[in-house]
């Protein structure tokens, strides 16, 4: 990292971030070119979690390469200036590599969902319609390793 004072080197706060976004990106390779998608999640222990379809281009691409980048970011703020060089952005993020597990037995995918209902903050919400269960896979993305940074301003940043 060029930025050796911006890097998050704490482990709480790496969790801190996975644990409080919503949004994640996923990069994995189409051939010779990244394909990226925005996410929802949900993160425990290690690995961030996913539903999808059982089919479809990402799962075909992961298939053949299980490896992904994935990045989220947490309160980001632009703020302006009087002139273009005066503005700056304010925010935390986490970068990070994994590799991908197709879950597909019911108790797994179970499993995934309640992680994926609490990060979005209805952890009371554990009862999934059998069918809906049925038309889907979850992808948990063990994390192999990841990297912070953040803003020289980010202790102003509130939540």
């Amino acid at each position: 990292m060029r930025k050796a004072n911006q890097e998050i080197k704490d482990e709480k706060i790496l969790d801190e971030i996975l644990s409080g976004v919503t949004i994640c990106r996923v990069a994995m390779m189409d051939g010779e070119l990244p394909y990226i998608i925005p996410f929802n999640y949900g993160y425990s222990d290690g690995c961030l979690y996913i539903h999808s379809a059982p089919e479809g281009k990402k799962i075909d691409l992961l298939r053949k390469d299980n490896r992904v980048c994935f990045e989220v970011e947490d309160m980001v703020e632009i703020f302006k200036g009087e002139r273009a060089c005066d503005w700056t952005t304010r925010y935390r993020s986490v970068v990070g590599y994994a590799t991908v597990e197709i879950l597909s037995d019911e108790e797994s995918k179970q499993q995934g969902l309640e992680v994926i209902m609490a990060q979005h903050g209805a952890p009371e919400l554990v009862e999934f319609s059998p069918k809906s269960i049925n038309r889907m896979v979850i992808l948990k993305l063990a994390i192999t390793s990841m990297t912070g940074k953040q803003s020289s301003n980010a202790s102003m940043l509130t939540r």
